[in-house]
């Protein structure tokens, strides 16, 4: 069985939308406002594009980055990994095509089929309502988060607040970097 990795920026108080700048929201590109770069926290991105065999997003998200990261030198290995988009409504037709392989799942059901079969890590970016359902699902086996010292109130959250038994989480790998950043790693426990 593949395992399915979600990747965020999220804050303190779970808020993962419009981290790059994205429009329509109040505190958009928030990881970029009055906080320092600091190159070493954000390895994990370059790590995740080692690792992963392939990318799974929604399609608010892959509108989202398609245009832009396929000509991104820091996303070079994402164009040639097969992409994954869950859409009941995105066709064929509304795929770009300088991006590499790309397959339009219809639902969880299908994801879950993607899971059992051969292959790497599969890493999902962005992609709130995705998320919400996978977890939901069960079909989260690890979290890759990047958590800003930032208190954002409204917006999309990373974790549904579907109310459910309380789900148990390892910690496998942490990391705190000079500018508040906190890498935290954790698998899902079954």
């Amino acid at each position: 069985m593949r395992t399915l990795i979600s990747s965020a920026f999220v804050s303190l108080d779970g808020v993962m939308e419009a981290p790059g700048g994205e429009p329509g929201y109040r505190n958009s590109g928030w990881t970029f406002k009055d906080i320092a770069f600091v190159p070493e926290a954000y390895e994990i991105k370059g790590r995740e594009q080692e690792e992963s065999t392939a990318i799974l997003m929604g399609r608010t998200s892959y509108e989202a980055f398609s245009p832009v990261w396929p000509d991104m030198p820091e996303f070079a290995r994402y164009k040639e990994m097969p992409k994954y988009v869950v859409s009941g409504s995105l066709t064929e037709d509304d795929l770009v095509s300088n991006w590499g392989e790309t397959t339009v799942l219809r639902d969880l059901d299908e994801v879950a089929a993607l899971k059992k079969t051969e292959g790497g890590p599969i890493i999902v970016h962005g992609s709130a309502a995705l998320n919400h359902g996978l977890a939901d699902a069960g079909l989260v086996d690890r979290y890759h988060l990047l958590v800003f010292p930032l208190l954002l109130g409204a917006g999309k959250r990373l974790f549904p607040a579907t109310d459910k038994d309380a789900q148990q989480l390892k910690l496998v790998e942490h990391a705190v970097y000079s500018n508040g950043l906190q890498l935290n790693i954790l698998d899902v426990v079954r």
